[in-house]
């Protein structure tokens, strides 16, 4: 079993790596290169509330795997 949540724990922490950096400065990749886009705060539309809300999903995961694999195993 507790290999198991390991290999979970891997998987998810990939993915919440993955959609932090999406949301990175704003509006699309172009934040990875240090553009900066003017706005300090910008209402979330579309896409972003969706990756903002899967971040946040992902996140309890992650909590919820780590916390279950500290259980398991101790």
């Amino acid at each position: 079993m507790e290999k198991y949540l390991d290999i979970a724990t891997i998987i998810v922490s990939t993915a919440l790596i993955a959609s932090v950096i999406l949301q990175s400065k704003g509006a699309g990749l172009g934040g990875l290169s240090g553009m900066d886009t003017g706005g300090i705060f910008t209402a979330r539309r579309g896409i972003e509330k969706t990756l903002f809300r899967i971040t946040i999903g992902l996140s309890v995961l992650f909590f919820a795997l780590a916390i279950g694999t500290v259980i398991i195993a101790g």
